[in-house]
């Protein structure tokens, strides 16, 4: 194998498992380092640099890095499950105890550039793009039918799991910027918006459209049956307040669950969420499933909705059919009716939250927007730019529903596309995040973070009594870390930025690096072709996703190799290192959002 290329900035970043993985790469153990030291304000603020809503995310999160979570794979058994570090909850603990931060926040442009945006819906990609935008003297005009910013984060998401002070509170520091919010305001002509001379249109509408099931028995009992979002939206402007006592949701996604927890403190006494798939395929996040079950709500699988039952115009019941997942010899799975009789569950609604879709009956169809057959707009997926050259797309109206952080990313992407248009440059051109390599030596066998790995489990979060959650639909039920908790879950990350950096030409081969590897991790061996190479160190490296770090050939021609998927960044091997051929440096990486640092450095006249 080849000496590996640590200059490539990717190659650090992705020894970063949580970083790596979160969409907006916010430093994760950057900000957790803080919080350990109980900075929750400088916390704070790293995580509102990249993912923008930290309170807003530390509770409904979908946690792309907590599955990545070194910890996650290195924990002994001992008969409990490895975890990973409950970084989402943590990024709450920051938030809760930050205190105020208004004088950390950048303030509006002293001077506006002549520039005009036009963002359409006020959910977290517009959002975002407002939040880079507005301090470089671009003045952002955001439209939103709803009486209020925030998008799906306050009309579909609970309270119970996301409090409105919370929400105002983080699109208030977006607003404060400058950002001009036209609330009430639907936009109807995507050909009337463009008539009207803005400089780049970003359109972050979502995915309003819930998905409906035609079955037998629909239109005949409509009266009882709700599509989920739409549903869980007329409760957020308190245009529903109660349900019937037998609830029926069908789909297994995170709307499911927040629509049967909503049902349960609306009056819903039996209610059931229905899935075609199996338990461990719901796309509901774990954590969603178990807090539904936690308030006693049954989740039943393979079964398909076949019918809806009625009795002059009422609604009665719903039959299903019984089904098992087969799968073919390339793993793909299928349903197929195991013959068993039909099911039927008596109920007085349903909840249909069987997957959203996007709908821009607004956009004409010769307005110069090409979308393709799925009702997307097509895309540079790099840029986010559609086929008019000024306008955009982000979140859920890009590509089709994902998630908050997700919106974020794009929110980032499309500001710097923005950005470079209207400074007319190459849109293609993306730029390079800023990173930095920096020791942590404080002396030969100190270093300037906490390097004891600690053998504490992760930490539960406690909740509220059920009964009490159950008679308010206002009363948060997560209670979160209190910070003495909170520092002791951070205390179990286990500081994967701080890298081990090796200097091949201070090496005198003596193996104590490898003979004091807790994780058998480091090897030095003759070098090899890199599957062969991976069977024979002193652990075998069969992660194949993880890299090899590879050096340069040694004295005797033997390479050092440490397999990077294991590696607790401990310090170990540095503290034994006689030659100090081996540091402990800390690896920051930041993306470079739009402003200056995204464009090419003018040249200077001759």
């Amino acid at each position: 194998m080849q000496k590996t290329d640590t200059g490539n900035p990717d190659y650090f970043h992705k020894v970063v498992d949580c970083q790596w993985a979160c969409p907006a790469h916010t430093p994760v153990p950057e900000y957790i380092r803080l919080i350990a030291a109980g900075r929750y304000a400088d916390a704070y603020m790293v995580n509102w640099e990249s993912n923008v809503f930290p309170g807003i995310l530390g509770r409904t999160c979908d946690r792309p890095c907590e599955p990545a979570c070194r910890r996650g794979r290195v924990e002994e058994g001992g008969g409990a499950k490895p975890e990973p570090v409950a970084i989402c909850r943590l990024k709450r603990v920051a938030a809760d105890n930050k205190g105020d931060v208004r004088a950390l926040m950048p303030k509006p442009a002293a001077k506006k550039n002549g520039k005009r945006i036009a963002c359409v819906g006020a959910g977290p990609a517009s959002l975002t793009v407002a939040r880079d935008l507005a301090p470089l003297g671009y003045s952002v005009t955001v439209f939103d039918r709803d009486k209020r910013a925030g998008g799906m984060i306050w009309s579909q998401i609970p309270r119970f799991r996301l409090p409105l002070e919370v929400i105002d509170e983080e699109v208030g520091y977006i607003l404060d910027l400058g950002v001009e919010l036209k609330a009430g305001v639907e936009i109807t002509s995507m050909k009337k918006l463009l008539a009207e001379g803005w400089d780049a249109i970003f359109v972050g509408s979502g995915a309003p459209r819930g998905r409906d099931l035609d079955i037998p028995g629909r239109k005949e009992a409509a009266a009882h049956i709700h599509i989920g979002i739409d549903w869980l939206s007329s409760v957020s402007f308190g245009h529903v307040s109660h349900i019937g006592k037998r609830v029926i949701v069908l789909g297994g996604g995170n709307t499911a669950m927040d629509c049967c927890r909503t049902s349960r403190r609306l009056g819903g006494e039996d209610v059931k969420v229905i899935v075609r798939s199996g338990f461990e395929e719901m796309k509901a996040s774990p954590w969603e499933k178990e807090d539904a079950q936690h308030e006693g709500i049954p989740i039943l699988n393979y079964l398909v909705p076949k019918a809806f039952t009625h009795e002059n115009g009422r609604l009665t019941g719903v039959g299903f059919e019984k089904v098992k997942a087969v799968y073919d010899a390339k793993g793909r799975r299928s349903l197929v009716p195991t013959g068993e009789p039909e099911q039927h569950y008596e109920c007085d609604d349903v909840l249909v939250a069987v997957g959203q879709e996007n709908a821009f009956p607004w956009i004409e169809r010769d307005c110069g927007i090409e979308l393709d057959r799925h009702g997307l707009p097509v895309l540079d997926k790099a840029t986010l730019r559609a086929t008019l050259p000024n306008v955009f797309f982000g979140g859920d109206s890009a590509f089709g529903p994902k998630n908050i952080i997700w919106a974020v990313a794009h929110g980032h992407e499309a500001a710097v596309s923005i950005d470079k248009l209207l400074n007319g440059e190459d849109l293609r051109q993306r730029p390079a995040p800023q990173t930095s390599l920096v020791s942590q030596k404080m002396g030969i066998h100190e270093w300037s973070y906490h390097n004891e790995i600690a053998l504490d489990r992760r930490f539960k979060v406690p909740w509220r009594d059920v009964n009490q959650t159950l008679k308010n639909i206002k009363v948060e039920v997560e209670l979160g870390f209190d910070p003495a908790t909170g520092f002791k879950e951070a205390e179990r990350c286990l500081n994967c930025d701080v890298q081990t950096v090796f200097t091949g030409k201070l090496c005198i081969e003596c193996d104590a690096c490898a003979d004091i590897c807790p994780m058998d991790c480091i090897s030095v061996t003759p070098n090899g072709e890199e599957a062969e190479l991976r069977a024979r160190l002193r652990a075998p490296a069969n992660n194949k996703a993880q890299d090899l770090y590879v050096s340069e050939p040694l004295k005797t021609t033997r390479v050092l190799v440490k397999d990077e998927d294991v590696c607790l960044h401990c310090g170990l091997c540095a503290e034994r290192c006689p030659t100090g051929a081996w540091d402990m440096q800390k690896f920051l990486l930041e993306m470079t959002h739009a402003g200056p640092g995204c464009r090419r450095p003018q040249k200077l006249a001759a």
